[in-house]
């Protein structure tokens, strides 16, 4: 493996000229020129008025773009913009919420591909450590010959940080999405790194998020980070905001197994911005990892948590915990009297053994299907135990795409049964953004984001223009996934190799 390189640049404001300038820059430095299908995968896991700062900008994404189209070969074939955005949202409602649609009709010969509307191929998996022996992904993904990964630099209430390799959840589809993002989810970030990896990386951190990941907390960053190599690019921005590389899982899985060196001296660092000044600009800079016990004191809100089935954490770090977080910054934005209407609540996440004091009236709610409890609610025992099914026996192959309104439907169900209980559980693994921020508009009476009269008409063009089109696809007898038993090789892009030993490149 060749040294990689992480190039820093100063960028002011979201000036798509600017930015162009400074990307092709970038590709000229490292000597990269787009060639064949040429793949450019954002962070759109949320967009628009009510999520400003959760998304690489329509700017940012316009320089890349135009930057690509500069630099690219004769034999370039296309280039396309992919991603599968997140909380259930379709991803044409983020995509047009973006300014993405806008972008590919002001852009010749730029296409768009939506990842919830696409083919799902099967790629197998070799290595030694791999939670599965296959991951689906999408067909742009699979057949791309030149991967540009454009993250956002971000913080992570699930893995810390969200920078290039934690970008990569968006290149599965909902169905798939979910299956082990619990307390594998780092492991899961890493085993994706088998299926491409980026010829090139940009980051928009001109307004980083820090806090969070959907609702994140501006950050006037003004850098642009550029590189050639996810696990050494990672590290950069890990030290841009004062924290070890190797204490983010995923970064240090993905170094063990040889994707790239973390340690500065083995990096070239080079730009109009030095790491130092990046580090100045970055002082205070909050990543996620806060306990949900501790995230919700002070509200009417009281967590309590136990570890999940693991014999190596105490805690779900990628799971219902986080979501749970994020449903309730969500809610908050869309109800700004959210705390006040919450009312006493208990939350149960994992296998709790400590006491819940429950005064008369107050619900508990178990959130997942691994939450347990053996106590006294209320002065009455209470014994619930575990419906956690081991991941050895979720098949990928038979995972079903659940849309928002069959969750509306589910969540409202399980919340109109339990209506006369004091203590219940909300089923799932791991129980959605999606499903929890429901549950709370349930429990307080909230309004629904789903139905934000402000939102209400592109939420439902875009829910309608994502079925019809799956639906023409089925009738031209396009399958929406490979057959069980013929895995796809990826054709190009920049391919690991299957077998590497721990820390070797």
């Amino acid at each position: 493996m060749k040294r990689p390189t992480v190039i820093l640049r100063h960028c002011a404001a979201y000036d798509a000229k600017v930015i162009q300038g400074l990307i092709r820059d970038g590709l000229d430095h490292l000597k990269l020129r787009p060639f064949g299908r040429t793949l450019v995968k954002p962070n759109v896991v949320a967009s628009g008025a009510r999520f400003p700062h959760a998304y690489t900008r329509v700017e940012f994404m316009e320089g890349v773009v135009r930057a690509l189209q500069e630099r690219a070969r004769p034999d370039l074939e296309e280039i396309a913009i992919g991603e599968r955005s997140g909380i259930t949202m379709p991803t044409r409602f983020t995509f047009a919420e973006a300014g993405y649609d806008a972008l590919a009709r002001r852009v010749p010969g730029l296409k768009l591909y939506r990842f919830d509307e696409v083919k799902q191929v099967e790629v197998p998996l070799y290595h030694p450590a791999r939670l599965r022996d296959s991951l689906f992904t999408p067909e742009p993904v699979a057949k791309a010959d030149f991967f540009v990964n454009c993250p956002k630099f971000k913080a992570h209430p699930w893995t810390t940080v969200t920078f290039s390799m934690k970008n990569y959840i968006g290149i599965q589809d909902d169905r798939h999405r979910l299956i082990d993002h619990d307390h594998k989810l780092d492991e899961k970030v890493a085993d994706l790194q088998y299926i491409v990896q980026p010829q090139f990386i940009a980051i928009d951190g001109i307004i980083a998020g820090e806090g969070r990941m959907l609702t994140p907390v501006p950050f006037d960053l003004k850098l642009v980070a550029m590189g050639d190599n996810q696990v050494a690019f990672d590290a950069v921005c890990c030290h841009i905001i004062g924290i070890d590389p190797l204490s983010v899982a995923h970064i240090r899985l993905a170094y063990e197994r040889g994707f790239g060196p973390v340690d500065l001296a083995s990096i070239n660092i080079v730009g109009d911005l030095t790491l130092a000044e990046a580090q100045k600009r970055a002082h205070g800079f909050r990543v996620g990892l806060i306990r949900v016990e501790e995230y919700f004191k002070g509200t009417n809100i009281v967590a309590h948590s136990g570890p999940p089935p693991s014999d190596t954490t105490d805690y779900c770090w990628g799971g219902c915990p986080g979501a749970m977080e994020e449903a309730i910054e969500i809610m908050r934005l869309y109800d700004s009297s959210t705390d006040a209407k919450m009312p006493k609540t208990h939350l149960v996440f994992g296998a709790y053994e400590g006491p819940v004091d429950a005064a008369p009236g107050e619900r508990v709610v178990l959130i997942g299907d691994c939450a347990t409890y053996k106590g006294k609610v209320n002065g009455r025992d209470v014994s619930i135990e575990s419906l956690y099914v081991d991941r050895s026996k979720k098949d990928p192959h038979s995972a079903t795409d659940i849309d928002i309104f069959a969750k509306i439907a589910t969540t409202n169900v399980a919340m109109w049964k339990s209506r006369k209980e004091d203590v219940f559980r909300l089923a799932g693994c791991p129980v959605s953004v999606a499903e929890q921020v429901l549950m709370l508009v349930k429990l307080g009476k909230l309004k629904n984001p789903y139905f934000d009269p402000g939102q209400a008409w592109g939420f439902m063009n875009a829910y309608f223009g994502k079925k019809t089109h799956v639906a023409i696809q089925r009738i031209l007898g396009v399958p929406y996934q490979t057959p069980r038993g013929q895995p796809l090789e990826p054709r190009g892009g920049a391919r690991p190799s299957q077998n590497l030993e721990p820390g070797k490149s």
